[in-house]
C-alpha cells in the first residue's frame, strides 16, 4: 500500500505535490491545511484522511479532528499535528507509525519499535527548510516511509 502523507500546506498546494501524489491509494494530511481547496484537490486523487492543525480555525475546518487513529494493512497509525502534544506512549498502545507535521522539519526516525514520520512543509517556503512530503509505504505488515523534496 502507497500511502501519501502530507503537512503543512498553508493553502498552497503545489502542482509538484500533487503528482507525486499520483499513484497513493490513500493520503493523510497531517494539519496546517489552510484553505478547503487544498482537500477538494486531494480527494480528485485518492481517499483522503486530514486533521486539524493550529492555523485551521476557521468554520470549514471545524468537522476535522484533532486526531486521527487509523488501521491500514494491519498497521496502526496515529495523525497529530505537533508531536509536542503526544500524551501516550504509542508502543504501549501498539501504534507502529506516529505521523506528525507543525515543525516543517521533515524526518524519519524509528525509536521503540515506533516510526515517526514528519512529511515536512509542502506549503510555503519558511526560513531554509526543504518543500517536501512523504509516502508511507505498507508491506507484508511492515511500514516504512521515505521523503520526498519538491523544491
Amino acid at each position: 500500500m502507497r500511502i501519501g502523507v502530507i503537512s503543512d500546506t498553508h493553502g498552497l498546494l503545489r502542482s509538484e505535490a500533487l503528482a507525486a501524489l499520483q499513484d497513493c491509494e490513500l493520503i493523510i494530511h497531517a494539519g496546517d491545511i489552510g484553505k478547503p481547496q487544498v482537500l477538494d484537490a486531494l480527494r480528485q486523487i485518492a481517499p483522503l484522511e486530514a486533521i486539524r492543525g493550529n492555523v485551521d480555525s476557521a468554520d470549514w475546518a471545524q468537522p476535522l479532528p484533532e486526531r486521527l487513529d487509523l488501521r491500514l494493512d494491519g498497521i496502526a497509525i496515529h495523525v497529530l499535528h505537533d508531536l509536542k502534544t503526544l500524551d501516550f506512549d504509542p508502543a504501549a498502545r501498539g501504534v507502529a507509525v506516529v505521523i506528525a507535521g507543525h515543525s516543517h522539519k521533515p524526518k524519519i526516525e524509528q525509536q521503540g519499535g515506533v516510526l515517526y514520520l514528519n512529511p515536512g512543509s509542502a506549503g510555503p517556503r519558511r526560513f531554509k527548510l526543504p518543500i517536501s512530503l512523504a509516502v508511507l509505504h505498507i508491506e507484508d505488515g511492515q511500514a516504512r516511509a521515505e521523503l520526498l523534496t519538491l523544491a
